[in-house]
């Protein structure tokens, strides 16, 4: 059988990191879908090596960041992250604490719960004097203006795949973009008649220190009972509004109404000190939910799949695009059903 030449350069980054006495590295499959990882066995101890895809020019450093945001949380006594241990920036290669536990495939109240008390002892790490020197969070949305931005980015994107891929094209052109133009209208109107700003960032005092990508998809139970928390390498000071409306829509978990309830009064209770929370994640909800829908197209886009591929996807890419379209798809009827009413509420 012929090397596998991304296990031969993981074994080279995990001796360069571990140092010499590292005795096997294997391939982990299922962990990731954007970064491959791999089992590292070092001196009798057990480490997880993770390997970031290739950084272009305008990407951040996503192994530094990573590193740099474990560091601080550990270094502030939190417990219920990995312990990094070293960091190759320039390979895109950290190694970390493996953590010995199961995926949460089934959460609960007490995982809302420990959620909730998860982000709040994040939060209240905002003020410490070395929290300034934390980068913003990737796509950071801090006014509602960049929000309808990202998505209007994400939608050029995919339209620039139209002669390639003509369900994609009707699909936006039908469903998609009319429902977008309906949603911004809406959001900027709530917007105006509660008197705040569509474009003024909202204020420092408001933002978090945010796990971007936040929920059980990124989660481990160790063999105790006790959550992990994995993945900050989009970690960084964001409004807390989309951390909670990412959680909350996130197609990667399975929540009922009831744990999305619950989790919903946990947000407005850490982040309440923004009398606005409330309101603006109302109205930006819809648009939050058009974002996640252009993010399920994400296998349309070439170097999306190659990340995907070289951390251990497979299937079929054609296979892979009609099915994210057709949950685009159903996703975006629901929302152009629905978008004036917020779920979560009281």
């Amino acid at each position: 059988m012929p090397a596998d030449p991304a296990l031969e350069a993981a074994r080279g980054a995990a001796g360069a990191l571990a140092g010499p006495a590292v005795s096997s590295v294997e391939r982990v499959r299922g962990y990731g879908r954007n970064s491959g990882v791999y089992r590292v066995h070092a001196g009798g101890t057990a480490y997880a090596l993770k390997q970031y895809p290739p950084r272009r020019p305008e990407e951040r450093d996503r192994a530094s960041v990573e590193y740099a945001a474990l560091r601080f949380l550990t270094g502030h006594g939190m417990t219920t992250v990995p312990q990094p241990v070293s960091v190759d920036a320039a390979g895109g290669y950290l190694l970390l604490e493996w953590i010995e536990g199961e995926a949460v495939e089934t959460p609960h109240a007490d995982d809302i719960a420990a959620a909730g008390e998860f982000l709040r002892e994040i939060h209240a790490l905002r003020g410490k004097s070395d929290a300034a020197a934390q980068p913003m969070a990737a796509e950071a949305c801090v006014s509602a203006a960049e929000t309808v931005a990202q998505i209007e980015r994400r939608l050029a994107r995919l339209d620039a795949l139209r002669s390639k891929e003509p369900a994609l094209s009707a699909f936006l052109d039908n469903d998609l973009g009319p429902l977008f133009n309906r949603v911004t209208a809406w959001a900027e109107e709530g917007y105006a008649s509660a008197g705040l700003s569509f474009s003024k960032e909202i204020e420092l005092t408001a933002r978090t220190l945010c796990p971007a990508d936040f929920g059980f998809h990124n989660a481990m139970r160790r063999l105790g009972g006790e959550l992990v928390f994995i993945d900050f390498d989009y970690f960084g000071w964001d409004d807390p509004v989309k951390l909670a409306a990412d959680f909350l829509l996130h197609p990667g978990m399975r929540l009922g109404d009831a744990l999305r309830r619950q989790f919903a009064a946990q947000a407005a209770v850490i982040y309440g000190s923004d009398q606005n929370f409330a309101r603006r994640l109302a109205l930006l909800y819809p648009l939050f939910s058009l974002r996640w829908c252009t993010i399920l197209l994400n296998e349309f886009l070439p170097e999306r799949w190659a990340n995907r591929v070289a951390a251990g996807e497979a299937a079929d890419w054609s296979s892979a695009k009609q099915r994210q379209l057709d949950r685009a798809r159903e996703w975006a009827h629901s929302l152009a059903v629905n978008f004036q009413r917020y779920p979560y509420g009281e």
